[in-house]
């Protein structure tokens, strides 16, 4: 995907005592985290001068990924996460296709940041202003994407087990365990070659999926006994409130994948989960086969991602967008009279 000169250009950036910065999005789950951990272990290993930063905190079911305890939260020091893309020589963009998707605290000082910029995406449509934009949606994850970057820029270069272990967290958990968006015989091929450097794929598999906090596993319990099944429609959702949350300790990523579990469902095609936060509702979208939820995201709830796999942010009380929701669903083409 790269051409030669962009190859040349990249290398050529990377000549003298360069600093290097990683920024991804807001709310960072394993394969942002997995994709910047990636970039950060390739060229810290290789001498450079390299700073990973996140908008907000990572679950803490992700703090034994590598060098994980060297990302700075701009939540917690803003004024060095600014300075950190400021200074940089190269600015990398992980997994998010625009500026503000890393929250209004990062957004300008990624636009005005001077560096040679490259984005590594797999969102549709990416409008980031980069010198080097590597993206397609024909990826399980950026993480997929950093492994083909590293290999496309320097093929004889190895990948170090650190970064191996990144990258194959980020494929994983963003492809819910090989589960969708990897039906591809590219993917297995990079597989092979990650467990060929020496990545367990069992043992990352305990530390990401068995690494949980009790109040995960409560919250899971209040959503299942707040799902609402939409039979003529195919279609559920689940929801936890404001109360839900604080009433079972809720902590960054307790929620990670709960909207999965209403896509088992054997007559359901379309699925919801909906998270109250203050001041707005945070909505995850999933969907089988054809239904197109990025295409409902964006429509319906200014949102967006990819074809099965989508979110969005709601600005009103849950029980109103709930109730949107159901009158939407009802209503649509491809959702009425599912039987």
């Amino acid at each position: 995907m790269l051409t030669q000169q962009e190859i040349e250009n990249f290398k050529l950036q990377l000549t003298g005592n360069k600093k290097i910065a990683i920024v991804t999005h807001y709310n960072p789950d394993g394969d942002a985290l997995g994709s910047s951990l990636a970039i950060f272990s390739h060229y810290l290993e290789l001498g450079y001068d390299v700073s990973c930063i996140v908008p907000n905190p990572f679950p803490d079911y992700l703090s034994w990924m590598p060098y994980s305890s060297k990302v700075v939260n701009a939540q917690k020091q803003i004024q060095k996460a600014k300075r950190l893309i400021h200074n940089s020589d190269i600015l990398f963009v992980s997994d998010m296709n625009a500026a503000h998707r890393a929250g209004k605290d990062l957004e300008d000082a990624l636009i005005e940041s001077k560096a040679f910029k490259v984005l590594i995406d797999h969102h549709p449509s990416p409008a980031f202003d980069a010198n080097i934009v590597y993206s397609t949606i024909f990826s399980t994850s950026a993480s997929e994407m950093v492994f083909r970057f590293l290999k496309e820029i320097d093929p004889n270069k190895s990948i170090s087990l650190n970064a191996a272990n990144c990258i194959y967290t980020g494929i994983i958990t963003d492809t819910g365990s090989l589960s969708y968006a990897c039906n591809r015989p590219l993917i297995y091929e990079i597989l092979k070659e990650l467990m060929e450097i020496g990545v367990d794929g069992e043992l990352i598999h305990r530390q990401v999926y068995d690494n949980y906090s009790e109040s995960r596993l409560r919250l899971l319990g209040v959503s299942l006994n707040n799902m609402v099944v939409m039979e003529e429609n195919g279609t559920s959702y689940m929801f936890l409130t404001r109360q839900n949350l604080l009433d079972n300790g809720f902590k960054n990523g307790d929620t990670e994948g709960f909207v999965n579990y209403g896509l088992s469902l054997s007559s359901v095609k379309f699925t919801a989960f909906f998270t109250e936060r203050e001041g707005r509702v945070r909505i995850s979208f999933r969907s089988k086969d054809e239904f197109d939820v990025n295409v409902f995201a964006s429509t319906f709830f200014n949102g967006g991602g990819h074809k099965n796999a989508s979110a969005s942010y709601h600005y009103d009380s849950l029980e109103n967008t709930l109730k949107y929701f159901e009158e939407v669903v009802k209503n649509h083409p491809e959702l009425k009279n599912n039987n």
